[in-house]
């Protein structure tokens, strides 16, 4: 069971939902947002901050922060839709964000015993399931975080054997982010959480650097 747990984005559908469930199975939960605190992923001396006044250790960390377009945008259909400055702000948000908040984690980490650090990225961000194109920004930036987890596990694995740092896809949840596509089949933010803490139970040593759903799959690079 997860004692001490830290939720970055927690303002979010998803990111409140975590802490709820979380905090209903008895564990205590720090949680971080930019609607309450002020906390700017994109922003380095935000993250170093925020980070450096928490109180360690954590046995689990989530960063549930992201954003699918800018505001007043959405995701591309096509080569010419891109924009520069709307495609970097995406970046920032889903890749460098999580990329400046797994930065300061190792020290948040306990020396010794199970611990666990997930992403959540999204299935779009998958280069070998990418059957239907479009989306540039987004499915480059998740695949972009994509790779910063799986770099970064390799790292803190050599120096906590016991600990696991994954991506998860939480699947299609009914949140703001989701409002504008209603053809998908989704699920509550709290059918989400529950889902992906169950997941996050289940995960040993083993499964340090993977991908996996909500049900626990793995899904392809």
């Amino acid at each position: 069971m997860t004692r001490r747990a830290l939720v970055i984005g927690a303002s979010g559908g998803i990111g409140t939902a975590l802490c709820t469930v979380l905090a209903t199975r008895g564990s205590e939960v720090t949680q971080l947002s930019r609607s309450v605190d002020g906390f700017d992923v994109t922003d380095p001396a935000s993250v170093e901050g925020a980070m450096n006044g928490l109180c360690a250790p954590f046995d689990m960390v989530l960063i549930a922060s992201g954003v699918l377009a800018p505001e007043g945008t959405r995701p591309e259909k096509s080569l010419a839709e891109i924009d520069a400055e709307n495609m970097a702000r995406v970046m920032a948000v889903n890749a460098i964000g999580p990329a400046l908040v797994l930065q300061h984690t190792p020290r948040l980490l306990p020396q010794d015993g199970r611990c666990v650090v997930a992403v959540l990225t999204a299935r779009v961000g998958s280069i070998g399931d990418n059957q239907l194109g479009g989306w540039y920004s987004y499915r480059a930036a998740k695949a972009a975080a994509n790779q910063i987890v799986r770099t970064t596990a390799i790292e803190i694995a050599r120096k906590s054997r016991k600990a696991i740092v994954v991506s998860l896809h939480p699947g299609t949840v009914e949140t703001a982010f989701t409002k504008a596509y209603p053809g998908h089949s989704k699920v509550t933010p709290n059918e989400a959480a529950t889902n992906l803490v169950a997941v996050l139970d289940q995960l040993t040593p083993a499964h340090n650097g993977g991908f996996f759903d909500w049900a626990g799959k793995p899904v392809p690079w």
